[in-house]
Parts: C-alpha cells; sequence; structure tokens
C-alpha cells in the first residue's frame, strides 16, 4: 500500500500545536504580507509524527540493512563519529571566526593531513576539495598547471582505462584535456602494448584506479607508472578504492603523483543522498606547490610553556581556491574520529578484513554466476548478471528480486567492461553470518531464474512501489506529485 500524502490525512478541526496567548499588545500585519487561505494540512501532533516515521521506515539504510554497493564502500558509521562532530567546539563555530578562537579545529585538520599523507605516502594533503569528484577536478588540473609551468604545452593527452571509475574521462574533459581510452589485459590490467602506443609527447598523464573497479589490483602498476613517467606524464590515482589498501600499500611508495581520498567512503562517514562528501588530495613533493588552498599549518612552534600556533596558508603557485572556507568540516571531524579510534594497526584490519569478506563471498557466488576475471578479488569483485541459457533474465532483474530477500542491489552495469554486471563490495563491516544470507539469496535467485525467469522480470513485489520505468523516469522528472490544490 502507498503511503497517505499529509494532506490525504488531514481532517477537519485537527491542531497539531496551539500557540500560547500572546504578552504582547498585538499589531496589525502589513497588507503587503497578508495572504489568502494557504490550504494547510489539519493534524495533530501524533499523525504527523507517525507520518514521518512510517515514511523513514521505507528509506533502506546501512544501519537497517546490507549495502553491497560496489565501488561506494557503503560501511557501517560508527556512532561514536556523530558524537564527536557534535561536539560544540566543532558544531557550533563558524568559518568567520578569528583563528585565535578555533585552535582546536586547525589542529584537528592539521594532523588529519599528517595521517593522510603518512597512510598514502604522499608529502602534501589539502583538506579542502567537496568530494571526491571535486578532488580528481583539483588533480587534473595541476597536472594541467605542472606541464604549463614547464612550457610543455603539447601534452594535452589522459589516459583512461576502460576499468576506471566513471568520473575520471569527464574530469578529464571539463579540464580541457583529449581522453584517450586504454583498454585492459585478459587478467584485468591495463594493456601494456595499448599503452605503450600512447606514450608519446603529447601525453599529459594517465588516471589510474587500483584497485580497479573489476576489484583488482593492476598487477604492472609499476610498469605502467614507470613507462609514463618515462614519457613525461604524471599519473593520477584515483583513491575511491582504498579501503582495500589501508596499511598494506601506500600509492605515493608506488610512484603515483597525485591522488584523493574520499573520506566519506573509507574513513566512515555517512555520504547518501548525495553528501556531503570529502575529497582531500595527496601530491607528491614537486606538485605540492600546486595544490589549492587554505592548507592548516604551524604558525608557531611554541616551547615548553607555550602550545604551537595553527593557522592557513596557501601555496605559491596554488591552482586556487576551490572550495568556500575550509571544506566539509563535519566530514573532516569524523574521518579523523574514525583514523584515531583505529590506530594504524586497525586501519591494516579494516584493509585485510575488506579484502577477505570480498574473496570469501565472491568464491560463494560464483558457483552460480559467472565471473568473467577469476582470480583474487581486493575489495570488492564483478559478476555477470545473465546466463547465456537464460536470455531473458538480466542483471536488472536479479538486482530488483534481491529486493524482495530484504537486500539492497549491488551497482548494476559498471564497469562497462563485463557484460550485464554485477559489482558487489561488502566491506569489512559486514558479518560472516550476513554474507552467508546474501549468497543464499543470489543462489537462490539463480535457481528461479531457470525455473521461472517470468517471475524475475518482475520483480520486486514486496516493496512499497512495484518495478517502475527508470528510463523514463530519469528523463521526465516528477520532483512534486501533489500540490495543496490538489486535495
Amino acid at each position: 500500500m502507498t503511503e497517505k500524502t499529509i494532506y490525504e490525512l488531514s481532517q477537519p478541526g485537527r491542531k497539531g500545536f496551539v500557540f500560547p496567548d500572546s504578552d504582547v499588545p498585538a499589531a496589525p500585519l502589513p497588507k503587503a504580507f497578508e495572504r489568502g487561505s494557504i490550504n494547510l494540512p489539519e493534524l495533530s501532533e501524533l499523525d504527523v509524527i507517525r507520518h514521518f516515521t512510517n515514511l523513514s521506515r521505507l528509506n533502506y539504510s546501512v544501519d537497517g540493512g546490507f549495502y553491497p554497493l560496489g565501488s561506494c564502500t557503503m560501511k557501517y558509521n560508527p556512532k561514536i563519529n556523530e558524537v564527536a562532530v557534535r561536539l560544540p567546539g566543532f558544531s557550533q563555530t563558524h568559518p568567520l571566526q578569528p583563528i585565535t578562537s578555533v585552535q582546536g579545529n586547525l589542529y584537528l585538520m592539521y594532523q588529519l593531513q599528517e595521517m593522510l599523507q603518512e597512510i598514502s605516502g604522499f608529502h602534501r594533503v589539502t583538506l579542502t576539495p567537496a568530494a571526491g569528484a571535486q578532488g580528481e577536478l583539483v588533480g587534473a588540473l595541476i597536472i594541467k598547471k605542472f606541464h604549463e609551468s614547464n612550457k610543455d604545452t603539447k601534452r594535452v593527452k589522459i589516459l583512461i582505462p576502460d576499468s576506471a571509475h566513471g568520473t575520471n574521462p569527464a574530469t578529464s574533459a571539463m579540464s580541457g584535456f583529449e581522453v584517450a581510452p586504454l583498454p585492459s589485459d585478459a587478467r584485468g590490467n591495463v594493456d601494456l602494448e595499448a599503452l605503450k602506443l600512447h606514450c608519446d609527447e603529447t601525453l599529459a598523464g594517465l588516471m589510474l584506479t587500483t584497485p580497479n573497479t573489476l576489484g583488482l589490483f593492476d598487477e604492472n602498476v609499476i610498469e605502467v607508472i614507470e613507462m609514463v613517467h618515462n614519457a613525461g606524464g604524471l599519473v593520477y590515482g584515483d583513491g575511491a578504492n582504498l579501503n582495500a589498501l589501508l596499511g598494506i600499500v601506500r600509492p605515493g611508495d608506488l610512484g603515483f603523483d597525485i591522488m584523493h581520498f574520499n573520506l566519506h567512503k573509507t574513513f566512515a562517514t555517512p555520504h547518501g543522498g548525495g553528501g556531503p562528501g570529502s575529497g582531500p588530495v595527496g601530491v607528491s613533493e614537486r606538485l605540492a606547490k600546486f595544490l589549492p588552498g587554505p592548507i592548516a599549518t604551524i604558525v608557531d612552534e611554541g616551547d615548553d610553556d607555550t602550545p604551537p600556533f595553527y593557522g592557513f596558508y596557501t601555496p605559491e603557485e596554488s591552482i586556487g581556491r576551490m572550495k568556500a572556507f575550509y571544506g566539509h568540516f563535519g566530514v573532516v571531524v569524523k574521518a579523523f574520529t574514525y583514523i584515531a579510534m583505529h590506530g594504524p594497526d586497525g586501519l591494516r584490519d579494516i584493509g585485510e578484513k575488506a579484502v577477505l569478506n570480498a574473496n570469501y563471498l565472491m568464491e560463494k557466488v560464483k558457483e552460480d554466476y559467472y565471473l568473467p576475471y577469476d582470480r583474487t578479488c581486493m575489495h570488492e569483485f564483478v559478476v555477470e548478471g545473465t546466463w547465456k541459457d537464460i536470455p531473458n533474465v538480466h542483471a536488472l532483474d536479479i538486482s530488483k528480486r534481491l529486493m524482495d530477500y530484504g537486500f539492497h542491489p549491488p551497482t548494476n552495469y559498471f564497469p562497462l567492461v563485463v557484460h550485464e554486471a554485477l559489482m558487489i563490495e561488502p566491506t569489512e563491516t559486514e558479518s560472516k553470518q550476513t554474507l552467508d544470507a546474501f549468497a543464499a539469496a543470489m543462489k537462490a535467485i539463480a535457481k528461479e531464474a531457470r525455473e521461472d525467469p517470468g517471475m524475475l522480470n518482475k520483480a520486486p513485489y514486496t516493496t512499497p512501489i512495484r518495478r517502475s520505468d527508470e528510463v523514463k523516469a530519469a528523463r521526465d522528472l516528477v520532483l512534486c506529485c501533489w500540490t495543496p490544490d490538489s486535495f
């Protein structure tokens, strides 16, 4: 049954709140502000509470169930993060306050920069980019400015592997680069022979996601980076899948020049509903002068009796400001809390458990679904959501049917290099019991596909809204399905 709107629940005479009698003389409202009837719904407080509580129960959340969205790292967000960000010294400060009054905030920002540098192996980090996509834009603009500063104007080409994130080519094009795709080899790595063909004087850089969206760590990553460097280009690391590398591999040590961090993924802050995110960027020493500011720094080291004094600086050849004020500070606080809570050993354990969970689930699922790259995965894996002998069942049908089993669908139809792709990422926070239950649901759906494929084509059956026309929904938006005048 579809939940009724507030206006459908309205009953004449009901009141949710009664204002007390005024203790000041009444004054006439200026005519310009008077309105006629605005047809507000008439509801009691209990009506309103029950309505919105029932609506909230229709939402799927990581607090309520498993979120296997590949490449999204939808891990559980510890509630201690929320406690920390609500501390008055963080939640009630304003970016225009004098820095003398927010030294604790600046200390936290500086320490998070140091933590991210240690985790990643990069020389400097800026916290200002608002999300991973903006972090990518920062990286592309730094590549552009680096070559311009060397008067190397022929370098106009960015290479994008076909297993990269979809934002990579868009970012490159927005930054004024020509985009050249790179194919994967039979094992899901960058094809070295194809890479060689692009290593010329026009090469500006390569945007490399590793582990890639197939969930695979590129076995030739050192050689790939060296080839690009030898040709005079830079290598950007898409850090969206950093969760698999924590405490195990530092991208800066591999030779990456630039990388963004998704604080809202790897370091467990909520990122549903469009944000907010946070996409700090780390760079090697030769690129530090191009970072966008402001960056937290120690202005005065202090002494035995005086603590350090913190402030901001902007590098001398910065690409410019990317975000108003200092980035999404609330996300920064949560990420700092998460890293400080786990420590170095805990971060490594996160990486190891994320990889273990993904490989455990992959081994169970591949018994019933085709695995195109059958090798040890990292944090996620990709199977085909169809079978040659059942051509009328597709990845979308499997995902819709999973909703009837109480699970959020995995990522569909991405990466494009896998036919009818289902990209599954369990993260380290899920238990063996949850993984077993998800695998059992996937196996049951595979059995249903063989016995009654038509049933899958019409799923889901138990959700508040049945299957919708998603193409029509995307092209013919209905942002408001009712108006007060409708009732």
